[in-house]
């Protein structure tokens, strides 16, 4: 027996890839025979990690684990296969929000959506990464068994050094607000950059933005973010574009303030990165954003750039506060250890196994 993760594209460095990486090594750890099979493969990724699934029928003893982000013929594929079968499910963007930007993302999004109702009656168990994302699932009638497992992040790759060169640049007495996501609309960076000049003009000259991201594909968008920005005459705006992962732990290390203002995610990620590296967080409350918090950080429950500029300002002006919110990040982020959600998951297997007539591994 073995269980087989399937996915469309096994991106370097995205949340799905890292999550799959990470589930994978987690497996083998603890005796399981397994293997990440994909239709694309980033070639950044170390040989061997992941195989190319053209070609590759499962036995009926397999188990796969199938991550679902996206539209793609292996949604039909999954459907057809004769093993038993796992959905991980991260959520799709809502297609409109590519709406003038992307035709192909509108397509695969769109797609998806419609690909995930259809498959409702497929599988015998999902893993959604998010109580936003179960209730997605549930408001498209699955009925089958719907676990919420976060993902699994290994905080140990976090502790690398982060990149001296950007550190040693940006060594003043400036405020810096981050952002970590990719160049987006789902995202709202134009939002960020709203609050941003708002705090900038009113509060605090002596601040600057990083929004850290690839725009790759995403190109109409990121040159109306710059042209916003232009317009409302806002400088100390940094896009840093595609960056190693060094260069992300830096930003990181630069942060006083985290800002998020996306309006679609299925987890958010880099808010528990943001935890990680003590950055008090200030986000939009849409989606998965007040699962993936769980009380923690500042939540705005609308978008008043006037506000959140406020916001912006008490937090780097009331030391105790911050503090506050920074120890009660750090308590939330124990929930999302390696250890705390890896044993979820394998419990879950197991049960899935017990269940299913196997023997516990």
């Amino acid at each position: 027996m073995r269980i087989i993760q399937v996915l469309t594209t096994m991106s370097f460095g995205d949340a799905v890839g890292n999550d799959a990486l990470a589930l994978k090594r987690l497996l083998k750890e603890h005796g399981f025979v397994t293997e990440i099979y994909a239709e694309n493969i980033d070639k950044r990724l170390p040989s061997g990690s992941v195989k190319k699934i053209s070609g590759f029928q499962p036995d009926p003893e397999d188990i796969i684990l199938y991550h679902l982000s996206t539209g793609t013929k292996l949604n039909d594929w999954v459907r057809r296969v004769k093993c038993r079968k796992i959905m991980r499910y991260h959520n799709i963007t809502p297609y409109t929000f590519f709406d003038g930007y992307s035709t192909v993302n509108m397509e695969l999004c769109q797609k998806g959506q419609e690909q995930m109702r259809m498959l409702g009656d497929t599988f015998d168990l999902v893993l959604a990464a998010s109580e936003f994302n179960k209730r997605d699932l549930e408001s498209a009638g699955y009925h089958c068994p719907i676990a919420v497992l976060p993902i699994l992040i290994p905080f140990a790759d976090y502790e690398k050094k982060p990149n001296s060169s950007i550190l040693k640049k940006y060594e003043d007495d400036l405020v810096n607000l981050v952002f970590v996501g990719r160049i987006a609309p789902n995202k709202r960076q134009e939002d960020i950059i709203h609050a941003f000049y708002l705090y900038h003009k009113y509060y605090n000259p002596g601040s600057r933005l990083f929004l850290v991201g690839s725009y790759a594909g995403m190109e109409r968008y990121y040159q109306r973010l710059l042209d916003y920005a232009k317009r409302l005459g806002t400088e100390n705006i940094t896009f840093t574009g595609h960056i190693k992962f060094d260069e992300i732990l830096a930003y990181y290390s630069l942060a006083d303030v985290f800002v998020c203002m996306s309006e679609h995610e299925g987890f958010c990620v880099p808010l528990v990165e943001a935890m990680y590296f003590g950055a008090p967080i200030l986000a939009y409350d849409s989606s998965a954003i007040k699962d993936t918090l769980g009380g923690a950080g500042l939540l705005m429950r609308d978008k008043n750039p006037m506000e959140c500029a406020a916001l912006i300002d008490y937090v780097i002006q009331h030391e105790k506060e911050r503090a506050v919110i920074v120890e009660n990040q750090r308590k939330r982020l124990e929930d999302f250890s390696y250890e705390v959600i890896g044993d979820q998951f394998l419990s879950m297997i197991q049960s899935f196994l017990r269940k299913d007539g196997k023997e516990k591994i």
